[in-house]
């Protein structure tokens, strides 16, 4: 039987940004832009959390007894927003699973020229996207991967669009708390990881407190964390607030059974003009969690 993961928490973060993007079709769609949704790891209703190549469960904490409560998912919720969106775009790197997302729209009988699938990695296909001329344009993005795969870099290149409204799922719990040592002696290569999530090296001296203390022996140095999920939070909402025109104030905590961060639920306005409009409804939205 195939793992999966779901629950709860799925079921709201799926409901929070249906409501959002709701609410964001029925403004724009008085508007003569352009406007399109865009969902960078598209896949299908769920998502299968093994290694490549083991049979390794990555994250057992994420595994759910009752599949079956799982909501359409991400996909279905944009395509039947009312009224709809006047483009969609679903990005997604396995080749297989972009054959189960055209399978998906397919029994929805959605009109395939308002649809892109593109069998690609995300961070390198929203980094072209977000070249163009988004002037007469305009987009809200999904980004929810299960793991650390967006880069910094990436959401730099969304907020200097100006026109894209973001969601972002990011790995709280199962990614960044969980490589943040107590002695603070974290790998090189997960240190890299947590430069590139966070777009900067300064998140060490934020999250650790380095002494140097005398002893008979000369000094010593002594590492100790000082950062919890609350925090860790902050931190990263603020590295939004420099480069996005507006951030929610009150992203959601996602937790699992035994009430343990798993995710933060973000929210990211792109468009000046409308910044203080979009975060009014998302922060709405997000204190209903």
């Amino acid at each position: 039987m195939k793992q999966q993961f779901g629950g709860e928490w799925t079921e709201k973060k799926l409901e929070c940004v249906k409501k959002y993007l709701e609410a964001y079709t029925k403004i724009l769609s008085k508007k003569s832009y352009q406007y399109a949704y865009i969902d960078a790891f598209a896949g299908t209703g769920y998502r299968e959390l093994k290694d490549d190549n083991t049979d390794i469960i990555l994250f057992p904490e994420l595994i759910e007894t009752e599949p079956e409560k799982f909501l359409s998912g991400s996909v279905q919720n944009a395509l039947l927003v009312d009224p709809p969106f006047k483009k969609y775009i679903f990005i997604e790197r396995d080749s297989d699973k972009c054959k189960e997302l055209e399978n998906t729209i397919n029994n929805l009988g959605i009109d395939k020229n308002k649809i892109k699938i593109v069998n690609e990695d995300a961070n390198t296909f929203l980094m072209y996207i977000c070249e163009n001329n988004w002037s007469n344009h305009r987009a809200v993005l999904f980004l929810d991967p299960f793991g650390m795969q967006v880069k910094w870099s990436t959401i730099e290149a969304i907020a200097k669009t100006q026109a894209i409204d973001m969601w972002l799922l990011f790995p709280l719990g199962i990614g960044v708390s969980r490589l943040l040592k107590k002695d603070g002696l974290i790998k090189d290569s997960l240190k890299n990881k947590l430069d590139d999530i966070f777009g900067e090296t300064e998140w060490f001296n934020k999250f650790y407190r380095v002494s140097i203390d005398e002893t008979l022996f000369g000094e010593q140095k002594s590492i100790e964390k000082t950062v919890d999920f609350d925090l860790i939070s902050k931190y990263f909402i603020d590295r939004l607030k420099k480069i996005f025109s507006k951030v929610a104030n009150n992203p959601a905590k996602l937790n699992n059974s035994k009430n343990v961060p798993l995710f933060l639920l973000c929210f990211a306005a792109g468009n000046p003009k409308g910044a203080n409009t979009a975060v009014k409804i998302a922060e709405d939205i997000l204190k209903r969690i």
